[in-house]
């Protein structure tokens, strides 16, 4: 087993590949979800995100863990339970490269790392926001609504600079977005973006108002819908689900079986949630967060 910082974009592909072998209802990453991640802000391909780190740890070729400490006082991970043995050092690494007096790890309920986690100190917050993974049988997928006044289509490759600047004022709410033009381009090169699952609402001047993203991995046949949005101005029209369900169709014709979306399972975020269950998404596995101090 061996140990090494993370490198560039190989090393998310080898992420990826892991995510996509040890995925189940349960798992907490779809390999769509870390290009998402990796590239929602303007990033140098070869170093992780200002004040991340990201660790792999690999058998051979394969990757068996890895760490994403996306700020010094949070951690995300995924480990394969085959090598349990794996979670301590992957804490340590942690502690050794924060310098936060509390710290925090996102997994999910009954991972393999649980003890691991009591054993360090963390123990699980029993109140505060939390994930919690829905799944849609593509099978019973709710047919188009209509949408008078906009017209949907999927996202064209030249139109990176649109893309962002829906998505960024559809996040205003919560904080300025670093969503850019150029971090999209790089999205919408990264493995496994299709622009044709990138679906988009258009008004009647012709401007980008809500948009959809899918992620297909057809080594499992799932598509992940991350992330959804609608700009301030056009809510209320329905679009933010049409956009979903133009996605999530053109999915099903590629030959998947299911879609995921990871919605915020706690009472201070309901919204997303209600939109999601009323497009036929089920809850299941949820997150939990384990929280430490070392003041």
């Amino acid at each position: 087993m061996r140990r090494r910082d993370f490198s560039g974009p190989d090393d998310l592909r080898a992420m990826q590949a892991m995510c996509s072998r040890l995925w189940s209802p349960a798992a907490r990453f779809h390999p769509g979800q870390l290009a998402w991640n990796r590239y929602h802000q303007p990033v140098d391909p070869a170093l992780p995100g200002p004040g991340e780190a990201i660790s792999l740890w690999r058998r051979g070729d394969e990757v068996v863990a890895f760490g994403w400490a996306e700020a010094p006082d949070w951690l995300e991970y995924q480990l394969d339970p085959a090598y349990p043995e794996v979670g301590q050092d992957l804490l340590e690494w942690f502690e050794d490269w924060s310098d936060a007096g509390t710290q925090s790890v996102l997994a999910m309920h009954d991972d393999v790392l649980e003890s691991d986690l009591a054993a360090a100190g963390f123990m699980p917050e029993r109140a505060g926001p939390y994930f919690v993974h829905h799944l849609l049988d593509l099978a019973r997928l709710s047919a188009m609504p209509a949408v008078d006044g906009y017209s949907l289509r999927h996202l064209e490759p030249g139109e990176a600079g649109a893309r962002a600047t829906c998505h960024a004022a559809s996040w205003s709410g919560l904080g300025r977005s670093r969503m850019t033009a150029t971090a999209y381009a790089a999205l919408m090169r990264a493995w496994p973006y299709r622009h044709d699952l990138d679906w988009v609402a258009i008004d009647s001047a012709g401007g980008i108002v809500a948009s959809a993203l899918v992620w297909f991995d057809p080594a499992t046949g799932v598509g992940l819908l991350e992330p959804v949005g609608c700009v301030p101005a056009h809510r209320g029209h329905g679009l933010a689900a049409a956009v979903s369900l133009a996605a999530l169709h053109h999915l099903r014709g590629l030959g998947a079986d299911v879609a995921l979306v990871t919605a915020r399972g706690d009472d201070a975020y309901p919204g997303p949630r209600r939109l999601y269950q009323r497009l036929g998404f089920r809850p299941g596995a949820r997150t939990v967060t384990w929280t430490r101090s070392l003041l």
